[in-house]
Formats: structure tokens, C-alpha cells, sequence
């Protein structure tokens, strides 16, 4: 009865071991389902990034308005006529303006 009663403790032993450590047990299970919510939420945050350029896009497709605020805001292009005001906090420097040099021509 004793033998009986080891050799069906190292049975379950034996059956229960790849079920919690072996290669599709269940601590592999816990760890894949813990890297796909962090994969799901990573997506998740380059759907929203992915949404938003694609209605850059279109707006930039469909209106003036969109190209002359990216001009303005990362060219530093102007209108004709109008004025160029720039507010700094105090303890932001004057920025370097650098204005290409226009060749005079000849002639006329």
C-alpha cells in the first residue's frame, strides 16, 4: 500500500511539472498574456498616433489654412503686409534671424 501510495505521488509529480513549468505551462501562459496587453496597449497608442497624422493629412490635403499655419509655425513665412510679432518668456534669449541675401542684378 505505501509503494503504491509513492508511486502515485511520483506519477502526479511527474504529470503536474510540464503543466506549471514546462513550455506551455502555466507560468509561459501568465508571462505571453502579460507581453500581449503590453503589445495591445503599445498599438493601442500607435492607432491614436496613426489617427492623428492621418487627419493632419487630410486637413493639409483639403485647406489653405493648415499649409500657411506650417509655413508660419516652421518656416517663419509671412504674408505680404503683414507684421511679425513674437512674444519670449523671460528667460528665453532672441532667437538668430538669418535672412538670405538677395544677388542685385545687372543691368536695368
Amino acid at each position: 500500500m505505501r509503494l503504491l501510495l509513492i508511486v502515485l505521488v511520483l506519477l502526479t509529480a511527474v504529470t503536474q511539472y510540464p503543466l506549471w513549468w514546462g513550455k506551455g505551462g502555466w507560468l509561459r501562459v501568465y508571462e505571453l498574456e502579460r507581453k500581449a496587453a503590453s503589445q495591445q496597449e503599445t498599438n493601442e497608442a500607435l492607432v491614436a498616433r496613426n489617427n492623428a497624422l492621418q487627419a493632419e493629412v487630410q486637413d493639409l490635403k483639403s485647406g489653405k489654412a493648415a499649409i500657411e499655419e506650417r509655413a508660419r509655425s516652421e518656416l517663419g513665412m509671412i504674408k505680404q503686409g503683414e507684421v511679425f510679432v513674437q512674444i519670449l518668456a523671460p528667460h528665453e534669449h532672441e532667437p538668430e534671424i538669418k535672412t538670405p541675401a538677395i544677388a542685385k542684378k545687372k543691368g536695368n
